[in-house]
């Protein structure tokens, strides 16, 4: 996951270079890992964009970027000038074989210029609808070649349903091979979501009790307060069970369901979350509406400020079905899970921010107190909390001061930034450096993405034959439709808002 040692000699080649994605994240991480001292002393960073900048206006970019987004705040001056010669820029057409014969010569000339091969990433920052292009213009112009050294990252989404997902690992492997290939999800690059696999396996107190036996059922939850923003376009063709649950909840329900890996390998690893995918029940067609709800917000108020509907938004057709809610219940058949529902649900312009996973385990099987020792009872819980705060928290029963007995709920609280003294690192900077070394630990293979697919698949072809009559169906500032509750409610069960006390 991460390597001891600084990269070999890098050329990172970025595609979309003049876009958001950049300027927001790629050269805020890449400045935070030099300033760290994890880039390799031979670094070049080469922009590649259709819009023209010159070398100088591509680093005026990234500065800006690094200023607005570092979490070390603006950049020091000193140690970007020492950054800002590292990086170039070459505009080009990526449907043009002149661009790729162009940045076949940089390469080239970069590492005669260190006396030597270097690793060669190839970063697509770029929409979806042009990564086919800029593959096939790297194959064709020879540029896949060399897999010890060349390596490729894709940003989701990788399809828009399982058959473009085949199609687009098809066009990936046509020019590379899968080893080079490094489908990005920046949730796995989070300290906390990293921090499940060492919290499951590298304690004895809690993998003993990890299963159907002593946990009733599992929580995820994504939620946002923010709308579409600037993503508007892009949305509307997506919705929130492709652009959220088909990837981010996925991989954290593998991360919670997975069983103990015998080594920490790439493969190893990620061949127990395949694994989990494959295990995930069928929802049958007539069945549906039983295991999948959707919403999409209207106006409301967040926080004294009155929120537009997701079909005022711009970008977004007045007449969008579109979803900004789902919620789902799947179940793992095996051993471990059998039975064990998994409610995941994610929304925009919901009451909180907030993103984690809550275990909820059974009830102890004897109450042996009295019965007013136990009026406020609560179930013991586990919360791996990924935002806006990483932290853990365990609740669990405990006696109140007092002559007689009464049970009230506690918890122990573990965060990050108060047991490291330290802030966390952005999820970027960790997933760049695993490109940069070759580490693939946290990134998605081709049969992932397919196996997330085919689970939500049915799902999609049910919405996508019928329209919502009821959009909108949750106002913004709320927890969503009145359906995201009965679809837990029914199991007897509720939504956890653990992000109030006492709750």
């Amino acid at each position: 996951m991460e390597s001891h040692n600084r990269p070999a000699a890098t050329i990172l080649v970025i595609f979309g270079a003049a876009g958001d994605l950049t300027w927001r994240k790629l050269g805020p991480a890449l400045y935070n890992l030099f300033v760290d001292g994890w880039l390799p002393e031979q670094t070049a960073i080469l922009g590649v964009d259709g819009k023209a900048l010159s070398d100088e206006a591509f680093r005026d970019r990234l500065h800006d970027g690094i200023d607005h987004f570092s979490r070390r705040g603006p950049a020091d001056a000193a140690r970007w000038a020492a950054m800002a010669g590292a990086c170039s820029f070459l505009a080009g057409d990526f449907g043009d074989s002149q661009l790729y014969a162009g940045l076949a010569t940089a390469l080239a000339q970069q590492e005669q210029a260190w006396g030597g091969p270097a690793n060669r990433v190839f970063y697509l920052a770029t929409p979806p609808t042009v990564v086919a292009r800029v593959v096939d213009g790297l194959g064709k112009a020879g540029l896949a070649r060399a897999a010890a050294h060349t390596r490729i990252v894709i940003e989701k989404p990788f399809g828009h349903d399982l058959d473009s997902a085949q199609a687009l690992n098809r066009t990936l492997l046509d020019a590379f091979d899968e080893e080079q290939i490094y489908r990005i999800d920046h949730y796995l690059g989070k300290e906390t979501v990293q921090n499940i696999l060492a919290f499951r396996f590298a304690n004895a107190l809690f993998e003993p009790v990890w299963d159907r036996r002593y946990i009733d059922h599992v929580q995820i939850t994504v939620a946002e307060q923010v709308g579409v923003e600037h993503r508007g376009g892009y949305y509307d063709h997506a919705g929130a069970l492709r652009d959220m649950i088909q990837n981010h909840l996925l991989q954290l329900l593998c991360l919670i369901a997975m069983e103990p890996m015998v080594s920490f390998e790439a493969d190893e690893i990620r061949n127990k979350k395949v694994d989990v995918l494959r295990a995930i029940r069928p929802i049958p067609e007539g069945q549906v509406q039983d295991y999948a709800v959707r919403g999409q917000y209207g106006a409301g108020w967040m926080e004294g400020e009155q929120a537009v509907a997701y079909r005022a938004e711009p970008g977004v057709n007045p007449a969008s079905t579109a979803e900004t809610l789902a919620a789902v219940k799947l179940f793992v058949d095996n051993w471990r899970w059998q039975d064990v529902p998994f409610y995941l649900r994610t929304g925009k312009r919901m009451a909180e921010r907030v993103s984690e996973i809550m275990i909820q385990f059974r009830p102890v099987p004897h109450q042996s107190f009295p019965t007013t020792a136990a009026l406020s009872w609560h179930p013991n819980r586990l919360v791996i909390r990924v935002q806006p705060e990483e932290e853990i928290l365990l609740r669990f029963q405990a006696k109140q001061p007092g002559p007689t007995m009464r049970l009230a709920p506690v918890e122990m609280n573990f965060n990050y930034q108060d047991a490291f003294q330290e802030a966390a690192r952005d999820a970027y900077e960790t997933l760049l450096l695993d490109v940069m070394v070759g580490d693939a630990t946290l990134f998605m293979r081709a049969d992932q993405v397919e196996a997330a697919w085919s689970v939500i698949d049915p799902i999609l072809a049910v919405w996508g034959a019928a329209t919502p009559m009821d959009f909108p169906n949750y106002p913004a500032g709320s927890w969503g439709p009145e359906a995201a509750e009965a679809l837990i409610a029914r199991d007897g069960r509720s939504w956890a808002a653990s992000t109030r006390p006492g709750s």
